[in-house]
């Protein structure tokens, strides 16, 4: 593990919050750092509004607030908005929202005629509630920190995932490419993990629909991995493995850093027989998914925010971070 618990004194400007949607990783990331999470009550009202009251005073503290925009993605969203708002209100001297899942990603340009550009829309948003800067990981697509007007540090799982199919010892690997745009993410994790990489052909027909035309390169008898940011329905993922095993590949595994797993997730991924799926708990991990995916493994990635938040606080720089943390071992 990096440093992180090597605090020194000035750590006491540090207020970390934790919304509703991650309390678990919020208070590994604390834990990390050496602190006490901050106090708030969240609270609503008969008709659903939600209330947050700080415990902690605040007044000229360098504070975070740890809230993925996850389902339920419109609740989790306003309770962040509301949290920076009194932050802002309560004097902090600078708010940084901390979002290991940015929901809306996917709304990133027009595909057609009169449609928003939501993940613009919630970058104002927060931008208007007071923040002054953003942490994230893995965004959807590499243009959305520059919807923000403001410092965005955007962070990689791929340390972490990398570390834990390394530890998998698998042979004869082949990193494949779910689709055309991902490309970059699999030659990345090629580099590291070594074997072939092939990527597939993929047309999307609806929202939630996607299928493998052809692939493009070698895995006949290989053990097939395949990375992605995220996994919603997990259509993507299923039809590559279809694909895949069609070409004659052995066993196929799966990795992701958004474990969101939207309907029909469960049932594809049931079906699908991976390996192994691995995961990181951006978005916590329910009772249903630990159920029904006995081959899940969940990733923390505490210490890499955790170390991300002290360099911040401390006017380091945080792309140094990459460099660092893929030759240290991981801790969960």
């Amino acid at each position: 593990m990096i440093g992180t618990r090597d605090c020194n004194h000035d750590l006491n400007r540090l207020r970390i919050f934790s919304g509703s949607s991650v309390p678990s990783l919020a208070g590994k990331i604390c834990e990390h750092l050496g602190v006490a999470p901050g106090r708030a009550t969240i609270d609503y009202f008969p008709d659903g509004e939600t209330l947050i009251k700080l415990e902690d005073d605040v007044r000229g503290r360098d504070c975070f607030v740890v809230q993925s925009t996850c389902p339920p993605v419109n609740n989790n969203l306003m309770e962040l908005l509301i949290f920076i708002d009194s932050l802002r209100r309560a004097s902090a001297d600078r708010i940084t929202a901390v979002i290991p899942y940015f929901g809306y990603a996917r709304q990133d340009r027009k595909t057609e005629g009169r449609t928003p550009i939501t993940a613009k829309l919630v970058a104002n948003m927060i931008a208007s509630a007071g923040a002054h800067r953003v942490l994230a990981m893995d965004l959807h697509a590499d243009q959305i920190p520059g919807f923000f007007d403001m410092p965005v540090d955007h962070l990689t799982a791929a340390p972490v995932l990398c570390r834990h199919f390394q530890s998998l010892q698998l042979e004869n690997i082949a990193l494949v490419s779910p689709d055309v745009g991902n490309i970059k993410t699999a030659n990345r994790f090629a580099a590291r993990l070594g074997g072939d990489l092939a990527v597939i052909d993929k047309r999307r027909s609806a929202g939630g629909t996607a299928t493998a035309i052809r692939i493009i390169g070698d895995v006949s008898g290989k053990t097939v991995c395949i990375f992605d940011d995220m996994i919603t329905t997990a259509g993507t993922a299923t039809e590559a493995a279809r694909i895949v095993r069609e070409h004659g590949a052995g066993d196929v595994c799966l990795g992701a850093t958004h474990a969101v797993f939207a309907d029909p997730a469960f049932d594809r991924l049931e079906k699908a027989n991976f390996k192994h799926i691995v995961a990181t708990d951006t978005i916590g991990t329910t009772e249903e998914a630990k159920r029904r995916l006995p081959n899940l493994t969940t990733l923390t990635v505490a210490d890499l925010i955790a170390e991300a938040i002290r360099r911040i606080h401390h006017h380091e720089s945080v792309s140094a971070l990459f460099k660092e943390h893929y030759n240290h071992p991981h801790h969960v």
